[in-house]
């Protein structure tokens, strides 16, 4: 029966954790948005974080930022400033000869034509300019204004050659502004044009860079896309969109997914990029060439500018700083890869398996595994990230993983608790407490099915009970009763019994069984001596009390019997032991009055105790055999030894006299 419950509790955690491993699989499939940018995200951006603590990245030489930072407004002025300083700015940096210019800055507003022709002059004479231009969606703030058509100069920098894959409908999934805000015609007809166009997740945090956006019937590039494109020495139509898939830059291609969008990979604050104040390099106080052959970005920093952004490293980000971050990742093939969705959901059903497998497991064992295989599988997603630019999937697996192993551990919790009450309430009357704590730890001891087990039997009752009872009223009969019961049974727990019933005046009880116990004769012999050394005391106290005096009789053998929880299913159960040996063991007590003795050991129990007897691990006791007896039942005769105390310290005494002679018992 025990077995059958085993098997039914192990199939229902086969069931559970394949409901659950189907779950996540289908949620893996699914992915919805509300996972992947709530939790998936922020453990993405816990790998960004230690790849950046482990990895000593030296700071990019060839990408610099002039910062128009609070030194630079304290300096030159409050903000925006007017052309003609930005045109000093401009010139002083390309004089230095950059690879690329890219102003993150808008320069949508005239402000008066002289100015802005010194401007234009100053874009023109770089001839290497990138301006950033604003996209603005539905999603975006409505009191922005701009155009809804496309200018004819914003149509030079757009896509030239754009290609749509088999199988992808990429226009579906594109990010499609609705209005535009170029920067001045003057401007932009002397220099390329990028979008500056960013999209947070629902936590505020930039963690995607959108590489194109389709507004109208063209594809417009992204600010660091132009600026890696110059950079590289490429020209516009060198650069190919492919849409939905991935972008060809000369001979690189980087991937893109079905918005167009990269995964950034972002560098650490501490090795950040070079930067200069904007007001130094107005003043002239660069060293000569510093910007030479450079990528050079100029941005805001300052407060009063509001261009601080929320990203994987920094709660305050410049948006330059950004887009500098990205032309890195695209110069170096550096973006944050996702892993394909397959790779996941082969790892929710592994460990769905695995997690079968060791459900069958003890509960400790379950869990050193069940914590071996989520370290593992997190320590992968790390290294991943670190080495190879990878993002595995966290959540899914290790949340399958995790809610797997804790409905199983609380499942075979609840088991265990049922078990272990079950336990308890069929041992607490038969053994003691200690035993029966023993046998919920390790209930695999609690056998209850029957089965064969040589164990050790010790009956014994109160001599001449019938006489003594019919003087005494029935009140004093129980009271008598409980308190010798009381005395027997605390000795027989003493010792390690178990205690089976009680039979009127007698007690049976038995060692060996439900726990394991090697010495269960010599228990039994010493449990016996204690019971007599307790009959002499509960002697004198009663002869004190001027009352009668009981006299006890004792009878031990060992032998094979059949155990188990024994009874009517449903009904009554008992643990119990039945069989011949528990028939010879109480014909063994009936014999004490025979031989006038208190303790009455079998040669089977003889045959146990002897060896212990001689190691000296029972010590201090005579064993006499007094006679062969065939008893009622039993063809064969045996040998009865009486077994007593002797002084405590004395030598133990052996008396194994054989007897020709037989004596017959026709009665109990």
């Amino acid at each position: 029966m025990a077995d059958l419950k085993q098997l039914k509790l192990r199939r229902f955690l086969y069931f559970l954790t394949a409901a659950i491993t189907l779950f996540y699989v289908v949620l893996a499939l699914r992915d919805p948005a509300s996972i992947t940018e709530n939790l998936e995200t922020k453990l993405l951006d816990l790998r960004i974080y230690v790849k950046n603590l482990l990895k000593t990245d030296d700071t990019p030489k060839d990408i610099l930022i002039v910062y128009v930072d609070d030194k630079s407004i304290k300096e030159i002025g409050r903000w925006p400033w007017k052309r003609d300083v930005e045109a000093d700015l401009l010139r002083n940096i390309s004089k230095d000869a950059p690879k690329v210019i890219a102003v993150d800055v808008m320069l949508s507003e005239t402000e008066n034509a002289a100015s802005d022709d010194k401007l234009a002059e100053a874009v023109q004479s770089a001839g290497n300019v990138v301006l950033a231009t604003a996209f603005i969606t539905k999603s975006s703030d409505s009191s922005f204004a701009g155009s809804s058509d496309a200018p004819d100069f914003l149509w030079d920098s757009a896509f030239m050659e754009v290609k749509t894959v088999s199988n992808i409908n990429w226009k579906k999934w594109a990010i499609k502004p609705e209005k535009v805000i170029p920067p001045v015609e003057k401007f932009a007809r002397f220099s390329s044009l990028g979008h500056v166009y960013t999209l947070p997740d629902s936590d505020g945090a930039i963690r995607y860079a959108i590489l194109y956006v389709n507004f109208g019937t063209d594809c417009y590039p992204h600010l660091a896309l132009q600026t890696a494109r110059i950079a590289l020495g490429l020209k516009q139509k060198d650069m190919i969109l492919y849409g939905g898939s991935s972008i060809k830059l000369g001979n690189m291609y980087i991937p893109v997914d079905l918005s167009g969008r990269v995964i950034i990979n972002y560098r650490g604050i501490k090795t950040n990029y070079i930067s200069v104040s904007a007001s130094d390099v107005i003043r002239g106080k660069i060293e000569k060439g510093f910007f030479n052959n450079k990528i050079v970005f100029i941005g805001t920093s300052a407060l009063a500018t509001y261009d601080q952004k929320v990203t994987a490293v920094s709660a305050n980000s410049s948006g330059v700083s950004i887009n500098a971050n990205i032309v890195e990742n695209i110069l170096s093939t550096g973006f944050i890869r996702k892993s394909p969705n397959v790779i996941e959901i082969i790892v929710i059903c592994l460990t769905g398996i695995l997690f079968g497998l060791i459900s069958r497991f003890r509960a400790a064992l379950s869990s050193i595994l069940a914590l071996i295989c989520i370290s593992v599988y997190m320590f992968i997603s790390f290294y991943l990230l670190i080495k190879s630019n990878l993002w595995l999937n966290i959540t899914y697996p290790v949340a399958g993983m995790i809610t797997v192993f804790s409905l199983q551990t609380i499942i075979k919790f609840l088991a265990e608790e049922r078990r272990g009450r079950q336990i308890r309430g069929i041992f607490s009357r038969y053994v003691s407490p200690q035993i029966v704590n023993v046998l919920i730890n390790n209930p695999e001891g609690a056998h209850l099915g029957g089965k064969q087990k040589t164990l050790t039997i010790l009956f014994t009752d109160i001599v001449g009970f019938t006489t003594i009872s019919e003087k005494l009223t029935p009140e004093e009969v129980v009271q008598m009763l409980n308190e010798y019961f009381s005395d027997m049974v605390e000795i027989i727990f003493k010792w390690g019994g178990t205690l089976n019933k009680f039979i009127g005046d007698a007690i049976m009880c038995f060692w060996g069984a439900p726990v394991e116990d090697h010495a269960h004769a010599v228990h039994a012999v010493k449990c016996a001596l204690n019971m007599i050394a307790k009959k002499e005391e509960i002697q004198a106290k009663r002869l004190s009390e001027g009352k009668a005096p009981i006299d006890i009789g004792i009878g031990i053998n060992s032998g094979e019997v059949l155990i188990g929880n024994i009874g009517a299913v449903g009904k009554q159960m008992d643990y119990t032991i039945i069989g011949d040996n528990v028939n010879l063991c109480s014909r063994v007590e009936g014999l004490t009055r025979k031989f006038k003795v208190h303790i009455l050991i079998s040669e089977n129990t003889f045959k146990e105790i002897r060896p212990h007897i001689d190691s000296g691990l029972l010590y201090s006791v005579s064993v006499k055999c007094v006679g062969r007896v065939a008893v009622k039942g039993k063809a064969q005769p045996v040998s009865v030894y009486d077994v007593k105390s002797l002084p405590t310290g004395a030598a133990s005494e052996i008396v194994d006299e054989i007897f020709d002679e037989v004596i017959y018992m026709k009665d109990k």
